[in-house]
Order: C-alpha cells, then sequence, then structure tokens
C-alpha cells in the first residue's frame, strides 16, 4: 500500500491535482495502525491506504477535505478510550495524525501576449508557478513568439472558462491590447472563482470598460472583483518593470500582504 501511495503522489505532480497526505506521526498503547500508516485523500471523496478505520479514520478525511480548502497542513490529537466522551475508539491508545494537503503551483494566465505579457509570463515562470497564455491572435500564442508558458489557448477571452479549470487559486492578467476586447470577453471571467482578476491600463481604460460591462447587464458586485489598473505603485514604465508591480499585487494578495514597505513594519 505504501508504494501505491508513493506512486499516485508521484502522478499529482505530474497531473497537476490536488491531495492530502494523511499520517500517523504518534501512536502510544493500544492503536488500530502503527507510526508511518498513510493514507492519500483526493477532493472528489476517494482515498487510498488508512490510519485506522472506523470513526479514527472518518474524523481525519473530514480533516483532510477541510486542509484541502483552506490549504492549511494540521497536526491532530485523538484519544481512543471513551466514545461517550468524544474519544474515536475503545482501544486504549492516543494517536496523532499530521494532514498536508499536497497543492500544485497556483495557475497564472496571462491574457493577452503583448510586450507586458511576455514580460508576466517570464517573471511568473520564475517565480515558480504555471503559466497559461491565452491570445486570439495566434501568432502571438505560440512558444516560439512567446517562450516560458507551459500552454498556449490562442482563444477568444471569453472561451477560457471552457478550457481552463479555473479556482480561488487562479490568477487571472489581462494584458489585452484595449478595453474592446475587455468589454467583450470578460463577463464570463467575472463568474469564475478566480482569486485574483486584474486588467492592465488607465483608470480611463477601466471606466470605459465598467461602462460597456454594465450595459450588458453585468452587476457591480462581480466588476468589483476586478482589479484595475492592476499593480502596486512603483512609477513602472518598462514591460519589465511593470511586470514586477503586477506579480507584487499578485503576491500581496496571494499571501495577504500589506503591500507596505518593510522598514518600519
Amino acid at each position: 500500500m505504501k508504494n501505491s501511495i508513493y506512486q499516485a503522489l508521484s502522478e499529482l505532480e505530474k497531473n497537476n491535482e490536488s491531495a492530502a497526505l494523511c499520517t500517523v506521526t504518534s501512536s502510544k498503547g493500544s492503536t488500530p495502525r502503527h507510526v508511518g500508516s498513510k493514507m492519500l485523500v483526493y477532493p472528489d471523496g476517494k482515498f487510498i491506504g488508512t490510519v485506522g478505520g472506523g470513526d479514527l479514520e472518518h474524523r481525519v478525511l473530514d480533516e483532510a477535505w477541510i486542509a484541502l480548502s483552506d490549504g492549511q497542513p494540521k497536526l491532530l490529537h485523538y484519544n481512543m478510550a471513551d466514545p461517550a466522551r468524544g474519544d474515536v475508539g475503545v482501544c486504549g491508545g492516543q494517536v496523532e495524525v499530521f494532514v498536508e494537503p499536497i497543492l500544485p503551483a497556483p495557475l497564472v494566465i496571462v491574457i493577452g501576449a503583448g510586450h507586458v505579457g511576455k514580460a508576466v509570463v517570464h517573471l511568473a515562470k520564475w517565480m515558480g508557478f504555471r503559466v497559461a497564455v491565452s491570445d486570439d491572435r495566434a501568432e502571438f500564442c505560440n512558444p516560439e513568439t512567446t517562450p516560458e508558458a507551459d500552454v498556449y489557448y490562442p482563444i477568444t477571452m471569453d472561451k477560457i472558462p471552457q478550457q481552463i479549470k479555473i479556482d480561488k487559486r487562479t490568477v487571472l492578467i489581462l494584458t489585452t491590447r484595449g478595453s474592446a476586447v475587455d468589454a467583450a470577453g470578460l463577463a464570463p471571467l467575472l463568474d469564475s472563482a478566480a482569486g485574483y482578476i486584474g486588467v492592465i491600463g488607465s483608470k480611463r481604460r477601466w471606466a470605459t470598460t465598467v461602462k460597456a460591462l454594465k450595459k450588458k447587464g453585468i452587476s457591480d458586485a462581480k466588476i468589483a472583483k476586478v482589479r484595475s489598473p492592476m499593480g502596486l505603485e512603483l512609477q513602472a514604465e518598462t514591460p519589465e518593470e511593470i511586470a514586477v508591480s503586477i506579480m507584487s499585487e499578485v503576491l500581496m494578495v496571494k499571501d495577504k500582504g500589506t503591500g507596505k514597505a518593510m522598514k518600519g513594519n
């Protein structure tokens, strides 16, 4: 069973999938499983391996799914003496289980493969993100003109949710060529669960886009999901500097930073 779990872990990394690894780290007295016993829990409810069965395992499964949702590891402590007081069994021992969520690197989707888009692709990949590029102009959306991305989608923006699974860890960065492109394709992205949606451009450009979105019946609540102009104020000018500004804001949002200077904090 151990070998199958390790093989499954390798498949997770290969396929950029998620699971929670549950390991018995301490076992005192009479317990159903020994230290090192493992169980791998998938988001769809399936699991392989075991940490003991019964109520113990059911509770660990529940904690594993919570860990997959919030991304936080946890060390669980259980007594196995008296179910009447809430214990998980009657063996008489104590057990600890470490639950570790295994999550793929967050996905950055760069929409618009112009000069800034290419710089964002390079920086995001260097920072360890998985990177997808989309542009309705196929001549811009390929490994030759925009290298370093993991995958390419030469499609219009509105079709992206049909091609890519977008979850709360997904970052959407729109470095598009104009407000008309944004207004035409943003609506389906606003319905997604993306944790960050940023649109490049001036305040005036975004105001024009907002006006067009409202004409389509897009609610203020959905529009409010967007950060535009995106990025932190760095007085950035070159594509590379603008990419740093954008990815700095992405990190700030993802890791709940303040964006303030470290000096004086």
